[in-house]
């Protein structure tokens, strides 16, 4: 009879550091170009004139502005259109 219990494989161990994703600059802000306006996965927000979106859904300012979000209808492959917010730079 074993006079200490067995240690079983502990379950709660892998934990992943956050993905700092979200918006980086509000609208109004100024925005030097190459920098990073919003960091997402998927492409929740469209990129607008002045901004471009990388391999990773990130949207970068394409020259100097003021960074400005606006709300426009897209429509999908299956007909339904849905709101999104367009990122620019003016």
């Amino acid at each position: 009879m074993s006079k200490v219990k067995a240690g079983g494989s502990s379950k709660n161990i892998h934990d992943s550091p956050g993905q700092r994703l979200g918006v980086k600059l509000s609208g109004g802000q100024k925005v030097s170009a190459g920098g990073v306006i919003v960091r997402q996965t998927g492409a929740t927000k469209i990129a607008g004139s002045g901004t471009y979106m990388s391999r990773n859904f990130t949207i970068h300012a394409e020259k100097d502005g003021v960074v400005q979000f606006s709300q426009i209808k897209k429509r999908k492959f299956t007909g339904k259109t849905e709101r999104r917010t367009q990122v620019s730079v003016v």
